[in-house]
């Protein structure tokens, strides 16, 4: 089947597969499956799944950690929180229930359960649901060829002028919703396959995923040394009614570290909605100097505005979890 790409698309080029692990490494993967079992106006379930995997200095791997969270969301009203499960179990989350995922999520998560952030995947598989439900709304707009009109109450379902660069006044997104009441749907291009058939362990088992719905896919390499290497990648995914996998956004990053704050940090844009989202890429150098610790409040208070991108910030923030990630060989 022969798609149309929308003429103002950005960026077409995914990775292709995922680097050997190399000796001395520790990885860590997760995938947040975003899946609408019940039709696609039907309530959102989040299925996340996380592992890290030390490999040793002859190749072998062993599993450091693993984390699952199942999370069920009204997505047409208010992203409340209907139900949570988490592997391993914390019970302290449960006053989360009956929340919205959306404003104020992340700081709710960190104060029921101080230090979370230290205990594995577990923390980055939460810390994603708000943006993957944001995410998860191009599911609606593609399966339906065309999203909710915004109207009023716009900034609800995500569609606020200029809060990152593919947002901006005037640019491809944003004239839809002036427009029409609703922003164009967002054509990616083929899904290249992450995992390596040579390395069965290179990702944490996944399988495939039903048409209309979406994977958010995540994977930090870390190798140690007096400058630690770091290799990122980032992708949303959204999968046609043909069955068809398509990427929607996908950065890496190749960053390093020293003594507890990074040295240099380059993101490249793989995969990007509009011919105006680029102009966030060179927003990750300005990185280069911050302490590994400060990360995620620094991205949170700092990196706002048309020079970034949500999905950009989301996958540098993550990069706090590196001297943990480090402590695990």
């Amino acid at each position: 089947m022969i798609r149309v790409l929308h003429p103002r698309h950005g960026i077409h080029a995914p990775t292709s597969g995922t680097p050997p692990r190399l000796p001395g490494s520790v990885r860590r993967t997760t995938t947040i499956d975003m899946l609408r079992p019940d039709g696609i106006r039907g309530p959102l379930l989040l299925e996340g799944r996380g592992r890290d995997l030390a490999t040793g200095a002859e190749g072998e791997a062993e599993a450091r950690a693993a984390a699952e969270v199942k999370a069920v969301v009204d997505f047409f009203d208010g992203w409340k929180l209907t139900e949570l499960t988490t592997s391993p179990e914390r019970p302290a989350l449960t006053p989360l229930v009956g929340q919205t995922v959306g404003s104020g999520f992340r700081r709710r998560l960190e104060a029921a359960e101080p230090g979370l952030a230290d205990l594995g995947p577990l923390y980055q598989l939460l810390d994603d649901l708000p943006v993957a439900t944001l995410v998860s709304g191009h599911a609606i707009g593609a399966a339906e060829s065309r999203y909710p009109k915004a109207g009023p109450s716009s900034h609800r379902t995500g569609f606020l002028a200029d809060q990152c660069a593919g947002f901006i006044t005037g640019g491809t997104l944003m004239t839809g919703v002036v427009e029409d009441g609703r922003p164009p749907v967002v054509t990616g291009p083929d899904a290249h396959p992450l995992p390596d058939p040579a390395d069965p362990l290179g990702w944490h088992p996944h399988g495939p995923l039903p048409p209309h719905s979406m994977r958010r896919a995540r994977r930090i390499d870390v190798r140690p040394g007096a400058v630690a290497s770091i290799d990122v990648l980032f992708r949303d995914s959204y999968v046609l009614e043909d069955g068809t996998e398509t990427v929607i956004h996908e950065y890496t990053v190749a960053a390093a570290a020293a003594d507890g704050v990074l040295v240099s940090c380059e993101a490249t844009a793989r995969v990007l909605p509009w011919t105006e989202c680029p102009g966030a890429v060179a927003s990750a150098r300005r990185l280069a100097g911050i302490p590994l610790a400060e990360l995620r409040d620094h991205v949170r208070r700092t990196f706002t505005g048309t020079s970034t991108c949500t999905h950009l910030n989301d996958t540098l923030r993550a990069l706090q979890d590196v001297p943990s990630l480090l402590g695990l060989l």
